[in-house]
């Protein structure tokens, strides 16, 4: 079965086309900058990759000119999956799209709305364009829906809680869902409580006791939990209220500064990207450097936060842009948890591959593993199974 997976954003329209049953990926690429001047898409098909500069006013464009391309290869699409970042209470699972579903995905966009709503639009598009063709919805919160309720239940009067629907819905299910079943494939019977680390620009941990989410670091929004590129991750609460209250910030001031204008840009003054900072940091820079040491740091004690909610571990899986290229990052955050008998095998970590593959000692307490991820194929496969 030939799945299209379809990632937008408030600018952007990624897209993968898929064969399900070999997990070939027949074409690939980007519709970057759309509604904006200079837009223009990177397509990828038969060993050949090519940008493409163009108009692309709004999405509806995007999705057409990612069709015509398509079209090039002559291969039938049989379905098309769209990761939809928020199902909020609504999607314990992934879902045909409905009218009624994609109703849903609307009513929950206040807590993604840089997503959902492009998100929803392309779904409606794509039904409209292509009614010949089945959609479905594939929500990153579905992973973690049914974590314990001490896990996902917010200490707030329940008024508040059940009216607005705030709760833990955590993000990057689809990604640690994919890690979890490449693992137990890679470690058999080896792996039962694994940390899973999905550390991107955005990143998140999970803690996974044998194909279910018990916890995971990412909260009511994606902004909780580890420091990101440009995110704070956890702080004081009434740090929001501060700001606004002595430090004059507007509501959706403090919302930009705290998404897009902090984590590793800001401690470290250089950029957002991990590159860049190690860069820095190698250079003798101490802004990098305690940047870095502050991202490691974090990382140690929400890990282990993922342990204790499983009651133990016996895998660390490092996965995503960070976690599967920057062997500086492994090692910064492997070396806080020397304490509990991990231990890294330095050469091993250098190693790059497209495999997942190990990386620690033998006589280590906990496996650590290197896991490249698959959102697309794990999307794929939700696609087959709903569409058949």
């Amino acid at each position: 079965m030939n799945v299209l997976v379809i990632n937008a954003g408030s600018s952007s329209l990624k897209y993968q086309l898929i064969d399900v049953d070999t997990a070939k990926v027949f074409a690939k690429g980007n519709c970057e900058r759309i509604g904006l001047k200079n837009a223009f898409v990177t397509h990828e098909a038969a060993g050949e990759k090519r940008k493409i500069d163009l108009d692309l006013p709004n999405h509806k464009a995007a999705v057409q000119e990612v069709f015509d391309l398509l079209k090039e290869q002559d291969i039938k699409i049989d379905g098309i999956g769209h990761r939809v970042v928020m199902g909020g209470v609504y999607f314990p699972e992934s879902a045909i799209a409905t009218p009624e579903a994609l109703a849903k995905v609307r009513e929950v966009a206040p807590l993604a709305p840089l997503h959902n709503y492009a998100e929803a639009d392309v779904i409606e598009i794509c039904q409209k364009s292509f009614p010949e063709i089945g959609n479905v919805i594939v929500p990153d919160t579905a992973f973690h829906f049914d974590m314990p309720e001490v896990a996902w239940r917010y200490a707030l009067p329940r008024k508040v809680t059940d009216e607005l629907h705030i709760r833990k819905y955590g993000a990057h299910g689809t990604s640690h869902r994919y890690i979890w079943r490449a693992t137990k494939e890679f470690m058999g019977d080896k792996t039962h409580k694994i940390v899973s680390a999905h550390i991107g620009s955005g990143a998140s941990l999970c803690a996974i006791h044998d194909g279910k989410s018990i916890e995971t670091t990412m909260g009511l929004t994606p902004l909780d939990g580890l420091i990101m590129g440009t995110r704070t991750g956890t702080i004081d609460p009434a740090t929001v209220v501060y700001l606004q209250r002595e430090g004059g910030y507007s509501v959706d001031e403090v919302d930009t500064m705290m998404n897009k204008e902090s984590g590793l840009l800001a401690l470290s003054e250089i950029s957002s990207d991990v590159r860049d900072v190690c860069a820095g940091a190698e250079k003798g820079d101490t802004n990098a450097q305690l940047a870095l040491a502050m991202y490691a740091y974090r990382a140690g004690q929400l890990i282990m936060e993922m342990a204790q909610s499983m009651q133990g571990w016996d895998t660390l899986a490092f996965s995503a842009g960070v976690g599967e290229n920057s062997h500086e990052v492994r090692k910064m955050i492997c070396d806080n948890l020397v304490w509990v008998g991990l231990k890294l095998d330095e050469k091993k970590n250098l190693v790059r591959s497209d495999a997942v593959r190990e990386i620690s000692t033998p006589d280590s307490s906990i496996h650590v593993l290197v896991v490249p991820t698959n959102e697309e194929l794990m999307i794929a496969t939700d696609v087959a199974e709903l569409l058949g």
